[in-house]
C-alpha cells in the first residue's frame, strides 16, 4: 500500500484510532480496500493538498475525503499539514468538529491559524523566496473553495472576492498609481476616494509581499501616504511599469469579479419558484413557504457580501478608475435590495397561510371538510394584503399547491392498494372513507369559488377596488379534478360491488322460481369472480398518473354491464310470471338497489309499465265488488251483528285498496311518467271516497238503533263464574259488539291471570288475597249491569293483579339472571392463547352486580306481596330464589372447570394451556422457568381457587341455610371430580417433564466438565481419562485426534440444531427449548474454539519455521505437509484464516 512506510502516516492511524476508538481490524480493513486509501495516498504525496477529512458511516465504516463531507452528523476528524519553517519539515494539525460544522471549522482554521502564520512578516522572512506568498495564495484558494461548499451546503450564494485583493503588492502598486495619477500630491479638497480606499484596505492581515524590502518600511509605506509621495518622485522607470502593471492586475480582477457577481445573484434572482409547477412537478405548500424563507436568508446574505469590506474595496478601486462595471454594481446592489423588499412581504403574508394550513395538517381528516373555508379565506386575504404575491401566476401554484397537499393526505387518509383489495371481504367502511374524501374536496373547491364572488363583489363595490381573480378555475383544480374523477370511479366500484352483494342469498317465488333464482345466482358468481380480479390489482388506485388501474376498471365496467342485461332479463321474466300487483311490487323492492343502474332503466319500463294497468285492473274489480257485494255482507261475517259484518267488511276493500296504491308507489317513479300517476290515484280516490261514504251510512243507521237494543241486555248479571273457578261476563256474546272497552273485561283477564299463572313458592303468599278477591266476586255476581259501584268494586282485582304481575315479572328477572351466568366464561386464553391469570375485573362485577340485584329484587316482591319477613311463607320463598340461583352458580363453576379438564385432555385439547421454558443456567443446571411446582401446578391452584371464589361474589338470598354459596359448592361432588380430574392431568405432565428433561441430559457433559481440565488431558494422552486411570501413558495427540474430537462436537451442535424449539407435553403445556439450544451451541461453539484455537496456533507457529531461511529443505518438506493437513481440517470445522496467515500460506505453497 502506497505511503504506508512514511512516518507521518503511522502518526495519522494513531489520530485515527485514538479519535473514533478504533478497533485495529478496522483500521486494517480500511487500508485493504484500495478506494478508500486514494484519498489518504493523495494527501501524503500531494504538498499542495493541506486537509484530510476522516468520518464514519453506520454501513462501511472509517471513510477518508479531501474535501469537507457533507450531510454527516457525526464526528469528522480534520487533520491538516501546517508549513512550517524553512528545512523545519511541516506540521500536523488535528483538529474535531461536528460533521455540520466542518465547513465552518475549515475556513476557521485557515482564517485564524494558517493565514496568519503565513503572514507574520518574522516567519515569512527567514523562507526561501515566494515560498509564504504561494502559500498564502494557496490558502486563501482553499478558504474561497471551502467557504462556496459551505454557502452552497446551506442553500446560500457565496460571492467570491478577487483573489487580487490577496496580495499586498498589488493594492501597494493601487495606491502608488492612485497618487501618480494626481501629480504625486493629494490635496485636502481632492474627492475622498483615496481614503475609502485606505479605510477598507486588508493591511490588517499581515499579508506578505515577495519584494525583499525590509517589513517595517513596507507597512509604513502603506500606512504611510507622504511617505509614499516623498519616494514617488526617486522610484526609477522600471518600478512605474511595474506599479502600473499591479494596478491594471487589480482593476482587471476587480471587474472579473463584479461580472461573476452579477452572474451568480441574477441566475438566483431569476429563479422561478412557479417554474416547477410549470415543469408538471406537484409541489406543496411548505416547499413554496421554504422556497420564500430561504429566499430571504439568501438576498440577506448577499446583502450583507455587498455590504462588507472586501465588496467595497472592490467598489473603491472601480469608482476610482472610473470603471463601466461600477454602474453595474450598483444596480446589483439596487436589485438586491428591490428581491429583499419582495422577499419580506411574501414571507410575511405567507405566514397566516402556513399557520392555518400547519393546523389544517394536525386535524383528522373528519374535521378537514368544516375548515376548507377558513384556508380560501387566508388565502384571499394574501392576495389583498400582499404587494407582490397578487399575480395570478403565483397564486395559481399556490391553489395547485393547496390541491396538491388535500390529494396528499387524502391519499395518506385512504388505505391505499387496500382501497380496491376490501371489495372481496367488506367494502362499507371504505366506501364511507371514499365518500369523505370526495365530499372534503367538493368542500375546497366550492370554498374557493365562494372567495372567488366575494372578490368579484368587492371590485365592483369599493371605491379602490381589489383586482379579482381573472385566471380560469381549471388551471387551479387541474390535477384534483383528475383525482375526484378516479375517486368518483372508486365510489361507483365499491357501490356497485355492495349492490351485487345483496343477490347473494336473494330467493325468487312463482312459476319459475328455481330457475329464476338459479339466474341471479349465476350472475352472483360470475361477478364475483370479476370483483377477486379486479382487488387482484397490485397497483395503487388512489394514484391518479397510474393507468394500470384504468385499464382494470375498463373491463370490470364492461363485464359489470354485460352481467346488468343478464340480470335485466331475470327480473322481466319474473315479473312476467307475477300474478297481482303486491306480488311484483315485493319483487321490484328485492331489486330496489339495482333499479338505478343506467342499463336497467333504458330495458325495464316496458314490463314496469304493465304493471300500472294491473293496478287500474285491481282497482277497477274492488268497485265491482262493493257494488256488488254491500246488501249482502253478513255471509262473511255471520257470527257478528249486521252493522258491525258491514263495517268490517268496508275496512277490508279499504285495505284492499290501500295496499293496491302502496303497491304503485313502490314503481310509481320507474315507468309510466306523470299522467300515469295522475290516472291512477285519481281512480284510488274515487274508490276510498266511496268506501267512506258507505261507512258513514252504516254508522249513522246503527247508533240510531243502540239504545233500544242494550235496554235489554243490561239487566242481566254481571258475571258468571264457570266451574272450575273461571269467571266470565254474562251476556258476552250479545255484549261483545258493544262493550269492548268496558272495564269489566279488564278485570275478569287479570283475574284469571292471578289465579292460572301462580308458582308453587308463591302460592301461600297470595292465598289471603285470592279470598278477599273470591268475597267480592261473590257480591258482583248478584249485581245487574245497572246497579251502582261497579266500577269501584272492580278496581281491587286490577291492584291485586298488578302487585302480583310486577311480583311475577321480578322473578323472571331473577331467573334469567341466574341462568344468564351458564353463558359466562370466567376463563380465557390471552392473545397468545394462552390461559389468563385469574378472573377479570369487568366478570367479577358484573356477577357482583347481578347479586346485589337479586337480593334487591327479594326485597321489592316482599313488599309486593305484604309478607312478614320472620313468616315460614317468606322463608320457603326466599329457599325458591336460593336453589334457583345455587343452581346458576353451580352450572357457572362447571363451565369453567369444564373448560380447564377440556383443554388439559389430550384428546380435546386445542391451543396450549400453559407455558414454560427449559433453560440451562450454571450452578443449577438444566431447569424449567417457571418450575412446574411453581409455575403451573400453583398457577392452576389459584386459578381454581378464583372459579370458586366467583361463587361468593353473589350474597345468599336465603336466611335459613348457613354460609356462603362458594362454601356449598366446594362441597358439590361433580365439582370436586373435575377438580381431582386437573390434579391428576397436572401429576402426568410434571412426568413428562422429568423424562424431557432427562433425555437431554446426555449432553451434560459439555457443561458440568472442566474444559481447561479436559483439554489438558487430551493434550497429553490424546483423549479423556476415564475415572479410574492414575498411571495412564502419555500419548500427545495427534492431528487425527483433533479431528476425531472436532467432528463429535459437529455432531453434537448438528443434533441440537435439529431439536424442536417447542415441545407441547400432553398436548397442553408449551415447553420453550431455544433457551436451552442457544446455550448449549455456545458451549459446543466454546468446545470448538478451544480445539480451533490451538490448531491456529499451531499453524502460525508451523508457518513462521517453514518461512525461516535457515530452515532444511526436509524439515520444510514435512512441516508443509503437516501444515496444509491442519489448514484443510481448520477448513472443515468452518474456520477462516486471518488475513496475514493466507498471506503467507501463500507464500509456502509457491515455494
Amino acid at each position: 500500500m502506497e505511503g504506508t512506510d512514511d512516518k507521518r502516516f503511522e502518526l495519522v492511524r494513531i489520530l485515527v484510532q485514538r479519535s473514533f476508538r478504533l478497533d485495529p481490524a478496522k483500521w486494517l480493513e480500511f487500508l485493504s480496500e484500495n478506494t478508500k486509501m486514494v484519498p489518504v495516498n493523495k494527501f501524503m504525496s500531494g504538498p499542495d493538498i493541506l486537509h484530510l477529512f476522516f468520518y464514519l458511516e453506520p454501513d462501511s465504516g472509517i471513510q477518508a475525503s479531501l474535501s469537507p463531507p457533507s450531510g454527516v452528523r457525526s464526528k469528522v476528524l480534520c487533520v491538516s499539514r501546517i508549513l512550517g519553517k524553512e528545512n523545519s519539515g511541516e506540521i500536523l494539525k488535528m483538529q474535531e468538529f461536528s460533521g455540520e460544522e466542518a465547513l465552518r471549522s475549515l475556513v476557521g482554521l485557515t482564517q485564524e491559524v494558517t493565514c496568519p502564520l503565513l503572514s507574520r512578516a518574522e516567519d515569512s522572512s527567514r523562507w526561501a523566496v515566494g515560498v509564504a506568498q504561494e502559500a498564502l495564495k494557496l490558502m486563501e484558494r482553499q478558504k474561497s473553495s471551502a467557504q462556496v461548499i459551505e454557502a452552497q451546503v446551506g442553500g446560500l450564494t457565496f460571492l467570491p472576492p478577487p483573489e487580487a485583493l490577496c496580495q499586498q503588492e498589488d493594492l501597494d502598486s493601487f495606491h502608488q498609481g492612485s497618487s501618480l495619477d494626481h501629480g504625486g500630491v493629494k490635496h485636502d479638497d481632492e474627492d475622498g476616494s483615496n481614503e475609502l480606499l485606505q479605510e477598507h484596505s486588508p493591511h490588517n492581515l499581515h499579508l506578505p509581499n515577495d519584494n525583499n524590502a525590509d517589513a517595517s518600511s513596507r507597512d509604513s509605506a502603506v500606512d504611510d501616504r507622504s511617505h509614499l509621495r516623498d519616494n514617488g518622485c526617486q522610484k526609477d522607470q522600471n518600478e512605474q511599469k511595474t506599479s502600473v502593471s499591479h494596478v491594471s492586475h487589480l482593476l482587471h480582477a476587480c471587474e472579473e469579479t463584479v461580472v461573476e457577481w452579477v452572474e451568480l445573484v441574477s441566475d438566483f434572482l431569476q429563479q422561478d419558484w412557479s417554474g416547477l409547477v410549470l415543469d408538471q412537478l406537484k409541489p406543496v405548500p411548505s416547499e413554496e413557504f421554504s422556497f420564500w424563507k430561504n429566499r430571504l436568508k439568501n438576498l440577506l446574505f448577499i446583502q450583507n457580501q455587498l455590504m462588507s469590506p472586501e465588496a467595497h474595496q472592490v467598489a473603491s478601486i472601480l469608482q476610482a478608475d472610473d470603471s463601466v462595471y461600477w454602474t453595474a454594481l450598483q444596480d446589483l446592489q439596487s436589485h438586491v435590495l428591490e428581491g429583499v423588499r419582495e422577499a419580506e412581504d411574501i414571507v410575511m403574508n405567507l405566514t397566516p397561510v402556513q399557520q392555518k394550513l400547519s393546523e389544517v395538517m394536525e386535524m383528522d381528516f373528519h374535521q378537514l371538510r368544516n375548515n376548507m373555508a377558513a384556508v380560501m379565506e387566508e388565502v384571499h386575504l394574501l392576495w389583498t394584503r400582499s404587494d407582490f404575491y397578487c399575480q395570478p401566476r403565483r397564486m395559481v401554484v399556490l391553489l395547485q399547491e393547496i390541491c396538491n397537499l388535500f390529494i396528499h393526505l387524502s391519499r395518506k387518509f385512504l388505505p391505499g392498494q387496500e382501497v380496491i383489495g376490501v371489495l372481496v371481504s367488506e367494502p362499507g367502511p371504505v366506501l364511507e372513507d371514499v365518500r369523505l374524501v370526495i365530499q372534503t374536496l367538493q368542500a375546497l373547491k366550492s370554498a374557493y369559488s365562494q372567495q372567488e364572488a366575494q372578490l368579484e363583489l368587492q371590485d365592483q363595490d369599493q371605491v379602490t377596488p381589489t383586482e379579482s381573480w381573472t385566471f380560469l378555475s381549471h388551471l387551479v383544480f387541474f390535477h384534483l379534478d383528475i383525482f375526484l374523477r378516479r375517486l368518483l370511479n372508486i365510489q361507483e366500484v365499491h357501490c356497485v360491488t355492495l349492490q351485487f352483494y345483496q343477490l347473494d342469498q336473494m330467493v325468487l317465488t312463482g312459476v319459475s322460481s328455481t330457475l329464476l333464482t338459479d339466474g341471479v345466482q349465476q350472475v352472483y358468481q360470475a361477478f364475483l369472480v370479476q370483483v377477486r380480479q379486479l382487488s387482484s390489482c397490485s397497483c395503487d388506485p388512489t394514484d391518479p398518473e397510474d393507468q394500470t388501474f384504468e385499464q382494470y376498471l375498463d373491463q370490470f365496467q364492461a363485464q359489470v354491464s354485460d352481467l346488468e342485461t343478464r340480470l335485466v332479463s331475470v327480473l322481466s321474466k319474473a315479473l312476467e310470471d307475477c300474478r297481482d300487483v303486491p306480488s311484483a311490487a315485493k319483487l321490484v323492492k328485492m331489486f330496489w338497489f339495482f333499479l338505478d343502474r343506467p342499463l336497467v332503466q333504458d330495458q325495464l319500463p316496458p314490463y314496469l309499465n304493465r304493471l300500472v294497468e294491473q293496478v287500474l285492473m285491481d282497482l277497477h274489480h274492488t268497485e265491482l265488488e262493493f257494488y256488488s257485494e254491500r246488501e249482502k255482507p253478513e255471509r262473511f261475517f255471520r257470527f257478528r251483528p249486521a252493522a258491525a259484518a258491514r263495517l268490517c267488511w268496508n275496512r277490508l276493500l279499504r285495505r284492499r285498496t290501500e295496499e293496491t296504491l302502496r303497491s304503485f308507489r313502490t314503481i310509481q317513479n320507474l315507468c309510466g311518467g306523470v299522467a300515469f300517476s295522475q290516472l291512477v290515484l285519481k281512480r284510488s280516490e274515487q274508490i276510498v271516497d266511496l268506501l267512506q261514504d258507505f261507512r258513514s251510512s252504516v254508522r249513522s243507521d246503527w247508533s240510531s238503533e243502540l239504545e233500544s237494543q242494550c235496554g235489554v241486555i243490561l239487566n242481566h248479571s254481571l258475571i258468571q263464574i264457570s266451574p272450575p273457578a273461571h269467571l266470565e261476563v254474562a251476556g258476552r256474546h250479545q255484549l261483545e259488539a258493544i262493550l269492548q272497552e268496558l272495564s269489566l273485561h279488564q278485570m275478569v283477564s287479570c283475574y284469571n291471570q292471578v289465579v292460572g299463572g301462580d308458582i308453587e313458592a308463591e302460592l301461600p303468599l297470595i292465598q289471603k288475597q285470592l279470598q278477599e278477591l273470591k268475597e267480592n266476586l261473590s257480591e258482583l255476581e248478584k249485581k245487574t249491569w245497572i246497579c251502582e259501584g261497579v266500577q269501584q268494586e272492580s278496581q281491587q282485582v286490577l291492584i291485586v293483579h298488578s302487585n302480583i304481575r310486577e311480583a311475577r315479572a321480578n322473578m323472571d328477572t331473577m331467573r334469567r339472571i341466574a341462568q344468564g351466568w351458564v353463558e359466562l366464561d370466567l376463563l380465557q386464553r390471552s392473545g397468545d392463547s394462552l390461559l389468563e391469570g385469574g378472573i377479570k375485573d369487568q366478570t367479577c362485577r358484573g356477577i357482583k352486580a347481578d347479586g346485589e340485584q337479586l337480593l334487591r329484587l327479594t326485597q321489592v316482591n316482599r313488599s309486593l306481596y305484604s309478607a312478614d319477613e320472620s313468616s315460614e311463607t317468606w322463608t320457603r320463598y326466599l329457599d325458591y330464589v336460593d336453589d334457583q340461583v345455587q343452581d346458576g352458580l353451580l352450572q357457572l363453576l362447571l363451565r369453567a372447570l369444564h373448560f380447564l379438564t377440556d383443554s388439559m385432555n389430550p384428546q380435546t385439547c386445542g391451543p396450549a394451556l400453559l407455558a414454560v421454558s427449559l433453560q440451562l443456567q450454571e450452578t443449577a443446571g438444566l431447569v424449567f422457568e417457571p418450575t412446574i411446582d411453581d409455575g403451573p401446578v400453583e398457577f392452576l391452584k389459584a386459578t381454581m381457587r378464583d372459579v370458586y371464589g366467583a361463587a361468593a361474589l353473589v350474597p345468599r338470598i336465603s336466611a335459613s341455610r348457613d354460609g356462603n354459596y362458594q362454601v356449598c359448592l366446594q362441597q358439590n361432588p361433580e365439582l370436586c371430580a373435575l377438580e381431582q380430574e386437573v390434579m391428576t392431568r397436572l401429576l402426568q405432565v410434571k412426568e413428562e417433564a422429568e423424562l424431557l428433561r432427562a433425555g437431554l441430559d446426555r449432553y451434560s457433559h459439555l457443561w458440568l466438565s472442566d474444559r481447561k481440565a479436559v483439554f489438558q488431558e487430551f493434550l497429553t494422552y490424546g483423549r479423556q481419562l476415564g475415572a479410574g486411570e492414575v498411571d495412564a501413558e502419555r500419548n500427545p495427540a495427534t492431528l487425527k485426534e483433533f479431528q476425531r474430537e472436532i467432528q463429535v462436537l459437529l455432531t453434537i451442535s448438528s443434533e441440537v440444531t435439529q431439536l424442536e424449539e417447542v415441545v407441547l407435553l400432553q398436548g397442553w403445556l408449551q415447553v420453550d427449548l431455544r433457551p436451552f439450544t442457544t446455550c448449549l451451541l455456545s458451549i459446543i461453539l466454546d468446545w470448538k474454539h478451544m480445539y480451533t484455537h490451538f490448531l491456529l496456533e499451531s499453524t502460525t507457529n508451523s508457518l513462521q519455521q517453514v518461512t525461516r531461511p535457515a530452515a532444511d529443505q526436509e524439515e520444510s518438506s514435512s512441516s508443509t505437509l503437516s501444515l496444509i493437513d491442519t489448514i484443510l481440517l481448520l477448513e472443515a470445522a468452518g474456520v477462516e484464516l486471518p488475513e496475514h496467515l493466507a498471506a503467507q500460506l501463500q507464500v509456502v505453497t509457491s515455494l
